[in-house]
């Protein structure tokens, strides 16, 4: 959200065009999925009450409440998560 929010006001403040904020994010989306892709390599299990679900546009958006996160290192329980997944292959368009 803090990039999102920090375009907005550079926009807002006539510093960026808001073709060039869009542009930044699309960019953002896909550097992160490569990286997700190629350098994350453990492995997380989530668990929590599904408040919400919702597909829109080829995007899931899950709400989850007293969620539980788990890995083989740490476990940590969050009161309420939002989830927004796509298809990677979407981001190539």
């Amino acid at each position: 959200m803090c990039l999102t929010e920090t375009l907005d006001e550079m926009v807002s403040n006539g510093i960026l065009s808001p073709e060039l904020a869009i542009q930044v994010l699309v960019q953002f989306d896909k550097s992160m999925t490569e990286a997700l892709e190629s350098q994350v390599k453990s492995k997380v299990t989530i668990k929590g009450h599904l408040h919400t679900y919702r597909f829109c546009d080829n995007v899931w958006t899950f709400i989850l409440q007293d969620a539980l996160f788990k890995s083989e290192d740490f476990q940590e329980t969050v009161g309420r998560v939002k989830i927004v997944a796509c298809d990677s292959k979407l981001l190539s368009q």
